[in-house]
């Protein structure tokens, strides 16, 4: 391996094409069990890996030289080798700190909480310091402030920075606190990148206070990585601009939501067509596994259905990169909304009632009378669903462009 990242669990890493896009060369990941770790930097068969989750500490013993900066923090997370010496490096420093930069914060001395207690914890302590934070508090699960006593200490915190792994792919119904719980809470940070919305953002959408989560900080710290095992010099934030635009349309999804016969599957399948994403229709994948949706109604029941509908939406929704075409009633659920929230962008397709046409295979929508009920009980659960509503006209490529246009 030239070039990489190491770490124990890395099947949710989006940095190999980061790496790549940016830099153009190949880049590995490389999960590495804990008793490996000593061998793989002695043999040091590497130009430059970056470091994440649990080896930030562990592998300052093995350097010949840390940066003042990632030794004042105490964690490294970009190394490189010069001749058989290894050199360490703490770029997740920039990245937080334009992440920050970029959600228009200002510390200026205000109280920041920080969750966590790792490495990630502490470059996050120095960004709050070296942005003017008033009060720095760290909270972890066996320390003097922890998950238990946050709210009573410091309820009153003014930003809260996110540094545990909970809510990380695939345990996405996580959430280190309950922000509607902190009364001034003014922003939250989070450094998790997949799911590309984690539960504690989406919480924080409901209650109105500012989120983002970490994918432009992996992608800037990625930048930052990039120039030190290069040695060449980038603009740093434009690259960084750049790349994060891409990766995240590559990544996220394209979900359609709306009344049955509204035009999802067709303008799920041209629009899949134009971005280059793969298409899924959720009530495909039921009847492939189930047969006909119409004979599950009239023999298991709309119950049976919604339970096996949720699994489909789950399984679809925590992938990447897909146009998803989801069934009328799936977001009746709270539960299906949320995780195809976590990495999707939804488009209600608002078409009227009077251009939607009853059919027999549709159980809950097979004549007039019941198109016209579901439509009243469903339209503002779309809206309220929907992150933008797209009305259609009954030209196929003009839903197809509007959603483009809103993308951007």
């Amino acid at each position: 391996m030239k070039y990489g990242l190491i770490g124990e669990k890395l099947s949710h890493s989006f940095s190999k094409p980061i790496h790549e896009s940016i830099a153009g060369y190949t880049y590995e990941i490389k999960e590495i069990p804990r008793d490996e770790l000593d061998l793989f930097m002695k043999k040091k068969e590497f130009i430059g890996i970056n470091v994440t989750i649990p080896y930030k500490q562990s592998v300052i013993p093995y350097l010949d030289f840390i940066d003042d900066a990632a030794r004042k923090i105490g964690a490294v997370n970009t190394v490189v080798n010069r001749d058989g010496k290894l050199y360490g490096y703490n770029t997740d420093f920039g990245g937080m700190k334009m992440l920050i930069e970029k959600q228009g914060f200002s510390y200026e001395g205000k109280k920041v909480v920080i969750l966590g207690s790792g490495g990630t914890a502490k470059t996050a302590s120095a960004v709050a310091e070296a942005l003017g934070a008033g009060e720095i508090i760290t909270v972890s699960r066996r320390g003097e402030v922890n998950y238990g006593n946050i709210i009573s200490l410091h309820g009153d915190c003014d930003y809260i920075i996110n540094t545990t792994p909970c809510g990380m792919y695939p345990n996405t119904d996580e959430s280190a606190v309950d922000v509607s719980l902190f009364k001034n809470l003014k922003g939250v940070t989070d450094v998790v990148y997949n799911p590309l919305r984690t539960k504690l953002c989406l919480d924080c959408e409901r209650e109105g206070i500012s989120c983002e989560c970490g994918l432009y900080m992996l992608v800037s710290q990625a930048v930052l990585a990039s120039q030190i095992f290069s040695g060449k010099s980038f603009d740093v934030k434009k690259t960084s601009d750049d790349a994060y635009i891409r990766i995240l349309n590559e990544k996220r999804n394209i979900v359609l939501i709306g009344m049955p016969g509204s035009g999802k599957t067709t303008v799920g399948k041209a629009l899949s067509e134009r971005l280059g994403k793969a298409f899924t229709d959720t009530d495909d994948l039921i009847s492939e596994e189930y047969g006909a949706i119409s004979d599950i109604f009239a023999e298991k029941g709309e119950a049976f259905f919604r339970d096996i509908e949720a699994v489909a939406v789950k399984r679809t929704a925590l992938k990447n990169g897909l146009v998803i075409a989801t069934g009328g009633g799936a977001v009746l659920r709270e539960e299906n909304r949320e995780y195809l929230k976590h990495n999707g962008v939804l488009f209600f397709l608002d078409r009227p009632l009077k251009d939607i046409v009853p059919t027999d295979n549709r159980p809950l929508s097979r004549d007039y009378e019941a198109l016209r009920k579901r439509y009243e009980e469903r339209y503002g659960i779309y809206l309220s669903a929907c992150d933008e509503k797209i009305f259609i006209d009954g030209n196929v490529q003009n839903a197809v462009e509007g959603v483009v246009e809103k993308l951007k």
